[in-house]
């Protein structure tokens, strides 16, 4: 297996969409009801990213934006953010950038998703060739990369050229059903993807559709700690997470907050999680602290600008009662 302690390079590249975000403002808003809407950068890998970047790590993307106004808002955002946008190349024609509309609300929530043409799908093994992977400490990417030609084929190229440089591949599993072909391609993809990575964060359906059976993602999750990777955490929402290694598992609770908005929480757990290794922080201590950034997320309204500062994150774990007893 790779050797994990590269991740404390704390200089990851990541590889995956970055798209706008609208939220009908006031929150709580729904959105035929709304007159105001307000924009951040979206995409989960560009969510990751920025992260990453606001507890103080350095992250790098790969993806493909819209040659227009919305492909240049996503640049300008990322720059805002401190995240290096050297490897995000903008295609013209009809492909066009992500566009999700997210209310700040818990009940009836309403997520509309425009991916049409997804200009990130234009990725090519070109564009990843010309990345440096021995010079960051590991490659991260969420599954949507995966959905689609040639921004698949691209991805899989990233994941050999990672290994050859020697860094660890982490792999969010990150099913969207509406980006894919079908149920059966997803699932396949997915398995190959997770066969080479070596630190695996999904939830219980993500595994269970993996698997084949929601009742056997667990089954899975454990193989893939037992065969090929090095960290396996199976996420169960309200039920908290089981963190598996080859040695051994544990499991962990949540940090109850009252929810804004259902989005957001598994890039927040991601980028956090990561950046908590990257800290050398205990393996248990990284998923709570990834678990905590996650409320955190939830309880405010949009995404990227919800992920926390170092200081937001301790007051935070330093003012919550705990988490629950899992």
């Amino acid at each position: 297996m790779v050797d994990l302690s590269r991740i404390r390079d704390n200089n990851f590249v990541i590889i995956g969409r970055a798209g706008m975000d609208l939220n009908p403002h006031p929150a709580g808003t729904k959105t035929e009801d709304a007159t105001d809407f307000v924009a951040s950068l979206g995409g989960s890998s560009a969510n990751i990213a920025v992260a990453i970047s606001k507890l103080g790590g350095k992250a790098a993307l790969v993806t493909c934006v819209s040659d227009d106004a919305i492909g240049r808002y996503c640049l300008n955002r990322l720059a805002d953010f401190g995240i290096n946008a050297h490897h995000v190349r903008s295609v013209g024609g009809e492909a066009r950038n992500s566009l999700a509309l997210y209310e700040s609300r818990v009940e009836d929530h309403q997520s509309v998703i425009y991916r049409n043409g997804a200009a990130d799908f234009e990725m090519t093994r070109q564009d990843v060739s010309a990345v440096d992977y021995a010079s960051f400490g590991a490659l991260i990417t969420a599954g949507t990369v995966l959905a689609a030609e040639p921004s698949r084929s691209a991805t899989f190229h990233a994941f050999d050229l990672a290994r050859a440089a020697g860094i660890p591949i982490i792999f969010d599993v990150d099913y969207r059903p509406y980006s894919w072909p079908s149920p059966k391609v997803a699932a396949e993809v997915y398995s190959r993807a997770g066969a080479m990575s070596d630190i695996i964060v999904g939830n219980d359906d993500e595994f269970g559709f993996m698997a084949g059976s929601k009742k056997q993602g667990l089954a899975k999750a454990g193989d893939l700690a037992k065969s090929t990777a090095s960290i396996v955490v199976y996420k169960m929402g309200e039920l908290g997470a089981i963190t598996i290694t080859p040695e051994n598992e544990f499991r962990t609770g949540i940090y109850p907050v009252t929810a804004l908005k259902p989005t957001g929480a598994g890039d927040a757990f991601m980028g956090t999680f990561i950046s908590s290794l990257a800290a050398g922080l205990p393996l248990k201590t990284a998923v709570l602290h990834g678990s905590a950034s996650a409320a955190i997320v939830v309880s405010k309204v949009g995404c990227s600008q919800a992920m926390p500062t170092p200081e937001t994150l301790h007051e935070f774990l330093a003012t919550h009662p705990g988490p629950t007893t899992p």
